[in-house]
């Protein structure tokens, strides 16, 4: 297959070119102006979505896209402007791909396009399949104006996917490359209460139900995360005894003087018991299904 991938220096985005690669897929790039393309192995097309400006005739006759970029949402404290930057990266990226998308000739039959967990806000204890409603934080406002500006693509007759990913588990970044420090020295603990939910995902399946989907039919939010989630307390527990380490309980005043109270109590209180009801219809197996296998696995 030709597949053009956006976001394709991020944790995810590295981990899919290099797979698909290895496949034998031709992967196309899609690389911001003033990008060193000297590095990339694959072939590369100029975008830029804050000037919006897209390079659409090397997008004609692709099978496939995969769009991954946007401003982290844990990049820093929530302010006003960092809002502001995790908001624009994704809808004028979105915006400016899907109707590039859609005026072409000969368009790519599918477009997977990232989105969260984060689209159905605080569910306490409810089973979260992809029939629920969004939430009202800031994250789920994001998600669903995100997967809005996907619609033109739609539209023209592209199947669109939006991919609703949980927490990714990996050594190379994210949210346990941060923590792994701390719970190696026995400082890792729970967070309020512990029983809030965490819908998570390796980064190896997380890849792997990427590539599922490029030829699965299925349209319209995929919960990206394992059939098991797990609490916080669980969680906690677990990554300390495959370290061989006492957790504690963490006290939130350092995330919140660190991170802000709403993005630390976004990241560690917020509660998401996610189900992968259209990953399991459209007969995807995981390969790190149990939280613990899998941290066994990352960690050797």
């Amino acid at each position: 297959m030709d597949i053009a991938i956006t976001g394709s220096t991020g944790l995810i985005g590295t981990a899919l070119v290099g797979s698909l690669t290895a496949a034998g897929h031709r992967v196309l790039r899609l690389v911001r102006p003033d990008s060193d393309v000297s590095r990339f192995a694959e072939d590369t097309a100029e975008w830029d979505p804050s000037s919006g400006t897209i390079d659409a005739g090397a997008l004609e006759g692709l099978d496939a896209v995969v769009h991954l970029a946007g401003v982290g949402i844990a990049d820093s404290r929530w302010t006003e402007q960092q809002k502001g930057k995790i908001l624009g990266s994704r809808t004028a990226g979105t915006s400016l791909l899907a109707s590039a998308l859609a005026r072409l000739d000969r368009p790519p039959a599918t477009l997977l396009s990232a989105s969260g967990v984060g689209y159905y806000g605080d569910g306490g204890d409810e089973v979260l399949d992809e029939s629920a409603g969004p939430g009202d934080d800031f994250p789920a406002r994001v998600c669903v104006e995100w997967e809005r500006c996907a619609q033109p693509a739609a539209d023209a007759g592209i199947r669109v996917a939006h991919l609703r990913t949980g927490v990714v588990q990996a050594t190379e970044g994210g949210a346990l490359a941060k923590q792994l420090p701390f719970f190696k020295l026995g400082l890792g603990g729970r967070a309020g209460s512990g029983r809030q939910y965490l819908s998570w995902i390796t980064l190896n399946d997380e890849v792997r139900a990427i590539e599922h989907l490029l030829t699965a039919p299925v349209a319209g939010p995929v919960n990206l995360v394992t059939p098991n989630p797990v609490t916080n307390a669980e969680y906690t527990n677990t990554l300390g005894r495959v370290l061989h380490r006492p957790t504690t309980v963490l006290p939130m005043t350092g995330p919140r003087l660190l991170y802000g109270r709403e993005l630390a109590d976004s990241l560690l209180l917020v509660s998401q018991r996610c189900a992968p009801a259209e990953l399991e219809r459209s007969g995807f197996e995981w390969e790190d299904p149990h939280l613990e296998g899998a941290l066994r696995s990352l960690l050797k």
